[in-house]
């Protein structure tokens, strides 16, 4: 091989066998290779105080902007901005003071302030007693990599978070719906919501004059229960003077709620010893306060409390402004319903009679409404003496739960009366009363049975006739059920089957006989078919007693077939011949 700096005959240049790799990268070639090479690369000195940065290369200062004089004697963490991962420097810094080498992706920004994703790999020199004299960064701008696993990472992760919020407010919608009293409906609000958002919280509500009347206090954790309980026994003095439960009430629909540090040092001027030592025991740190706004105001306050200053994240603070709006307008839609759930049942019950004495029988009747609806229903029930000394017993239901279906009944029941008091026998009166109906377009379609009572020495004779509806059934001395059947027709308001006079039935009554007549929401349901809510009724009237009073069948009755959550009105008269 020829000298080192000679040329071999086609020009080449020529290097003796004894020169290495070390001598060959030495001096002006292993300065170019780094100086000009395509990575970024920066070399610091932690043996200097601050681990400067004393050397960088072109490539670096064409990625971030900064020269290498603009660097040289600062530390690298010029670099990071407000949004680098304060996790990511911990993880790059305790591996250093290993004495690891170390690879991190973090975000970064150039001197112009754009920001980039920054792969970078440190690898520490050590010298021959293996002590760290230099520390080499090398830069790769991995911002497209990133910002697409980033926005795959945030989609996903944005739908979950959505997926939870959308689960969230669905479940508060059915919860506070479901409950038909105005507080079960504020404690399922706290109970539901506070465990998921927050370490306690409460829901307080206002009066229709905008006063602090009711607050319901839930706590995350088991062990602070009872405090949660105490404190919501201790009324709402504690909220009264809190400025900041103030403000929300006040604030309009637009309000956006912020997690704000609570006011531990005015905490002592406006609770009680009691309170404030069940208030640190819950924990005190941060606290979301939100407006349950309805429609034009603010009916209460959902507050969440957080043991840490800074526990409620973004997604929290997001939804649980969307579950104000929703739940103020759930629990103003409760609080309508039951106004006028009583104004309908004020209505319902002025177009029912009040029993008096009905002829020496003994009497007794129910109406229950919907447990379902606030509007009112189209059942009735009427008994009443004739002229001639006879009673008129009658069970009728207008199809419909509205406003039209409690007017036509108003007016079915009086048409009937009328016809019955004129002397018209109960197949006659059916039959009038379907022709108003059809003629004045009175109602829709309606039921009807309707029962002459004439008293004789071994007990009653009976007449009946009716109109699509139920059979009445009759408990005979001992427990036997049976039901008054024929004198069957239509319902009144449908074109009949049989054009003609409306078929009607007689039979007799012994003494110590009830007679039940009800409207079919007392034996139809869902779960129900009208023949076995028919057979339900006759095993549970065959089990009263023979003495029973008809009050007491009356409750038996309604006791064995109506449940909490019974759809249709029920109307129940029960008559007992002595």
């Amino acid at each position: 091989m020829s000298d080192a700096g000679t040329v071999t005959p086609d020009g080449a240049p020529a290097y003796d066998d004894a020169l290495g790799p070390d001598d060959l990268l030495s001096g002006p070639l292993a300065h170019a290779i780094l100086e000009g090479g395509p990575l970024a690369m920066a070399v610091s000195d932690p043996r200097l105080p601050g681990d400067p940065l004393v050397w960088t290369n072109a490539a670096f200062t064409s990625l971030t902007g900064y020269t290498a004089e603009e660097v040289r004697g600062r530390n690298c963490r010029l670099l990071q901005c407000e949004d680098t991962d304060p996790q990511v420097v911990a993880r790059i810094r305790a591996a250093l003071e290993r004495g690891h080498d170390v690879q991190e992706v973090l975000l970064n920004a150039r001197k112009d302030g754009s920001q980039f994703w920054n792969q970078l790999a440190i690898t520490q020199l050590r010298d021959d007693e293996g002590r760290v004299t230099h520390r080499v960064g090398v830069q790769v701008d991995v911002t497209a990599e990133a910002v697409g696993d980033a926005a795959r990472d945030l989609e996903l992760s944005l739908m979950h978070r959505t997926a939870d919020r959308l689960e969230l407010l669905a479940r508060v919608g059915e919860e506070v719906s479901r409950h038909l009293e105005y507080d079960d409906a504020v404690d399922a609000l706290a109970d539901l919501v506070v465990p998921r958002l927050a370490t306690w919280g409460f829901v307080a509500m206002t009066s229709e004059t905008g006063r602090l009347e009711r607050v319901h206090v839930v706590a995350s954790d088991p062990e602070h229960a009872s405090a949660a309980h105490a404190l919501g026994t201790q009324g709402t003095t504690w909220l009264v003077h809190s400025p900041r439960v103030a403000q929300t009430l006040a604030a309009g629909v637009d309000h956006v709620p912020m997690p704000l540090p609570v006011d531990i040092a005015s905490l002592p001027g406006r609770t009680t010893p009691d309170e404030l030592q069940l208030l640190q025991t819950l924990g005190l740190g941060s606290a979301l306060l939100v407006p349950l706004t309805g429609r034009d105001r603010a009916l209460g306050v959902l507050c969440l409390v957080h043991h840490e200053v800074d526990g409620f994240d973004r997604e929290i603070v997001v939804t649980a402004a969307h579950l104000g709006r929703r739940a103020g307008v759930l629990l103003e839609n409760v609080r309508l319903y039951l106004a006028e759930r009583d104004a309908a049942l004020t209505l319902q019950h002025s177009l029912l009679p009040v029993l008096g004495d009905v002829g020496g029988l003994d009497v007794a009747a129910s109406y229950l409404p919907s447990g379902r609806r606030a509007e009112v229903g189209g059942d009735w029930f009427d008994a009443f003496v004739l002229p001639d000394g006879a009673v008129s017993l009658a069970v009728g239901d207008v199809v419909g739960h509205d406003l039209r279906a409690a007017a036509s009944m108003g007016q079915l029941r009086s048409l009937l009366r009328a016809a019955v008091w004129r002397g018209d026998r109960p197949g006659e009166a059916l039959e009038r009363l379907d022709g108003l109906v059809r003629a004045l377009d009175v109602a829709d379609v309606a039921t009807c049975v309707l029962v002459r009572w004439e008293r004789t020495d071994d007990g009653a004779h009976l007449t009946w006739a009716s109109a699509g509806h139920p059979p009445v059934l009759v408990r005979l001395p001992g427990g036997h059920v049976h039901g008054l059947d024929g004198g069957r027709s239509t319902p009144i308001g449908l074109p009949p089957v049989r054009p003609g006079t409306v078929p009607e039935v007689s039979g007799e009554l012994p003494h110590g006989a009830i007679m039940v007549l009800y409207s079919d929401g007392l034996v139809e349901r869902r779960d129900r078919g009208l023949r076995e809510g028919i057979d339900a009724l006759s095993a549970a009237l065959s089990a009263v007693p023979d003495d029973a009073s008809a009050t007491q069948v009356c409750d038996a009755l309604t006791d064995a077939l109506v449940d909490e959550h019974q759809e249709d009105d029920v109307c129940l008269l029960v008559v007992r011949l002595d």
